[in-house]
């Protein structure tokens, strides 16, 4: 049984634990053969009320049905525990009750007394209805409402579990949290079929109860007039009083259990106790507005008790009126915390301070993708997204903000990064997006669109032709999808203004406990927080994740030896740790496909960096843009066939040719020739000659010979079809 928040259980000793159980069964048992002396009985139905009430309290204070889990389990044996009771009881009240009504007992000649008032037949009468109000509306309602619930329940446990696989699949939720998941669904699903079984139990007790009580009547009055002597009188004037008392002191515990039972099956899930959920959903002025307008007229109506309606209504007027001047809680039930000493009239620096990094603001129609009231689909996916990205990147992605925005049309949504729009779309909640993989499969229904992720043809449709799209081969997401991987997308793209000095201190201090010595003999000295944390920029710009930050730390050691200015030292780091870097363009086992560059053009990119050392772009303008048209010809027709290539030049000319061509093809990667290990298989698939930059076809496998003469005849304006370069 799940404890309640700040309630700390005691602790008990394993063997304890495991002795506990096996007494009470044995000590329900032998209440049913051994008899019991009548304090022991009063003792029994003292713990039966008081355990109820204990039943009672932790079921209205859970905020969920499964934060209560043993229920099924602890009724069964609460039930049991009383039904023992009743039978050590009725074997006194068989055996010792023509002695007096303390025959069995203290607790049940009060209980008797205090129901009976001196007449039989008003105390059966009232039992009778504690009987049906147990037996008829609460018993039955939380048998029906369990049945239901149990059906429900198992109906959607499929669907529930692929959800979970789809999830995992699509990185959302971590292994340990699909797991945990999945153990929540089953433990949901044992839960409600345990209390279908178990409401069973309830409306047995109430049955029992009444027959308990038609035996000790009957049995009473055949024993005490033949076999102990007494009138018909003096014998209902005792065991009736027994038999109403005894079924009185068992059938309180069992209402109580039955309102939990009910209380239980009847909850939905919410972050409050069932006081603070029906709390917070009766705080409306508008509900108690009318009710006060109505006692008011219904007071005034002659002939009405004017006396006892009329302050009803004032006190209903008065909780509209206290309501109605509370502020309201923004959308999704949070409130601006503006502080004790915030005056509406001044505006503060915390009100116009952009802290959060990331920013989605979405229009007024996709609020609905951000509601806890409807799951808040949107929010499960950035979660998941932050997670998986921080995994992939190797430090944590800050969190994302996600804000309405009305000056945004309502379905128009927009990403920042640092104060900076990267993407801005559209998404149309209730519909789903079909997107096509190729041109030629056009979408001929819904409204036509383009994938904000990867451009792709699309079209929004409704959801009655999901099952069509599906069919014709589309690929159909919903909107919440459709805004996360977009999101996903321009995190990616933006990893590297994501991550400061903080982040590089953060990265440190977890090397520190496994690596202090490391640590130690990188920073402060040779390299400064603020010189690592740019060479983690320069890294991550070129979509090299800091997973294995240990070995990059290493190399930073390393190159910061023999090497001091920050363009350079960025090239040494990338050096030695080559092998990470061809990694994540290629598997360990499948070669390394790259286009190279001729030994002239070489040698002018070289000269070309060296006397306009400094610059950004020292590349000739027209030079510039024949190289980007001659790669474009070899890289983009490869993209487009899913084949990663790379670009591997000199180390001279590698950091200037990434600027140049990584505004025009941001998935091609420039390496240097020593980032390449040794052991790594390399297929040259295309040589960009100088000149008119021709390509020039190169042998497989083999390096261009850089050494060459460099008077080597390049006919400049030949034309040189895609076929002829790539092998």
């Amino acid at each position: 049984m799940s404890t309640l928040p700040g309630l700390t259980m005691p602790r008990m000793s394993a063997l304890g634990r495991d002795a506990v159980l096996p007494a009470a069964i044995l000590m329900l048992v032998l209440f049913m053969v051994v008899p019991l002396p009548a304090i022991i009985l009063d003792i029994g139905f003292i713990l039966s009320i008081m355990l109820s009430l204990l039943v009672l309290m932790v079921a209205l204070n859970v905020a969920k049905p499964l934060d209560f889990s043993a229920f099924p389990t602890v009724l069964l044996f609460a039930t049991l525990f009383r039904l023992a009771l009743n039978v050590a009881s009725t074997r006194v009240v068989l055996v010792d009750g023509h002695t007096g009504t303390g025959a069995a007992g203290h607790v049940i000649e009060a209980f008797g007394s205090f129901l009976i008032g001196g007449d039989y037949a008003v105390g059966i009468f009232v039992f009778a209805i504690l009987m049906i109000i147990n037996l008829v509306v609460i018993t039955k309602g939380a048998g029906r409402v369990s049945e239901v619930s149990a059906r429900f329940v198992l109906d959607a446990l499929p669907g529930k579990q692929m959800a979970i696989d789809a999830d995992l699949n699509a990185g959302l939720s971590s292994p340990e949290e699909s797991k945990a998941r999945r153990i929540e669904v089953a433990t949901e699903a044992d839960f409600y079929g345990s209390m279908d079984g178990s409401s069973k139990f309830v409306k047995g007790d109430a049955v029992a109860g009444v027959l308990i009580l038609l035996v000790n009547i009957f049995g009473g009055l055949i024993l005490g007039t033949l076999s102990h002597g007494l009138s018909l009188g003096e014998a209902a004037s005792i065991y009736v009083l027994l038999a109403i008392g005894d079924a009185l002191v068992a059938q309180i515990p069992a209402l109580l259990l039955s309102i939990a039972a009910a209380s239980i099956v009847t909850r939905v899930n919410s972050p409050f106790d069932l006081a603070g959920q029906i709390s917070s959903q009766f705080l409306s002025p508008k509900a108690w507005l009318p009710v006060a307008a109505i006692l008011t007229i219904l007071g005034l109506i002659p002939g009405m008790p004017h006396v006892i309606i009329l302050p009803f209504a004032g006190l209903a007027g008065f909780a509209a009126w206290k309501l109605a001047r509370q502020p309201v809680p923004a959308e999704g039930g949070r409130q601006a915390d503006t502080g004790p000493d915030h005056d509406a009239r001044t505006v503060l620096w915390e009100d116009i301070a952009e802290d959060t990094p990331i920013s989605l603001e979405l229009g007024l129609a996709l609020i609905g993708l951000v509601d806890e009231r409807k799951d808040a689909p949107l929010m499960s996916r950035i979660t998941g997204i932050r997670r998986q990205l921080s995994k992939s990147l190797g430090f944590v992605v800050p969190m994302v903000r996600v804000r309405d925005e009305l000056n945004l049309p309502p379905n128009s949504y927009r990403i920042m990064v640092n104060g900076v729009i990267v993407g801005e779309d559209e998404a149309w909640p209730g519909e789903y997006l079909a997107l096509s993989t190729d041109d030629s499969s056009p979408i001929v229904f819904g409204r036509a669109a383009k994938d904000p992720a990867f451009g792709l043809n699309a079209a929004w449709i409704t959801p009655g032709d999901y099952d069509t799209a599906r069919a014709e081969g589309f690929t159909v997401v919903d909107a919440a999808t459709v805004i996360a991987t977009h999101l996903n997308q321009l995190i990616q793209k933006s990893s590297a203004d994501l991550f400061g000095m903080d982040e590089a201190q953060a990265l440190l201090d977890t090397l520190k406990e496994s690596a202090p010595h490391l640590v130690a003999n990188l920073t402060p000295s040779p390299l400064p927080l603020a010189t690592i944390a740019g060479l983690c920029r320069a890294l991550l710009s070129e979509h090299i994740p800091l997973k294995d930050f240990r070995r990059i730390a290493q190399a930073m050691v390393d190159a910061a030896r023999t090497v001091a200015e920050p363009a350079q030292l960025i090239e040494a780091v990338r050096a030695l740790i080559g092998a990470l870097i061809v990694q994540t363009i290629v598997g360990a086992g499948q070669k390394l496909r790259v286009i190279t560059l001729a030994p002239k053009l070489e040698q002018l990119l070289h000269q070309a960096v060296r006397l306009g050392k400094g610059a950004v772009h020292p590349i000739e303008p027209a030079l510039a843009d024949k190289i980007i048209r001659a790669v474009g010809e070899i890289a983009v027709p490869s993209s487009l066939d899913d084949q990663r290539l790379a670009l591997a030049t000199s180390p001279t000319s590698r950091a200037v040719l990434f600027r140049l061509l990584s505004p025009h093809f941001p998935e091609l990667p420039v390496l240097s020739f020593l980032e390449i290990p040794e052991s790594k298989a390399v297929e040259v698939i295309a040589v960009v000659g100088e000149g008119a930059l021709d390509a020039l076809p190169a042998p497989q496998g083999e390096w261009p010979d850089h050494d060459a003469d460099p008077d080597v005849d390049i006919e400049p304006d030949a034309d040189i079809e895609l076929a002829e370069i790539v092998d």
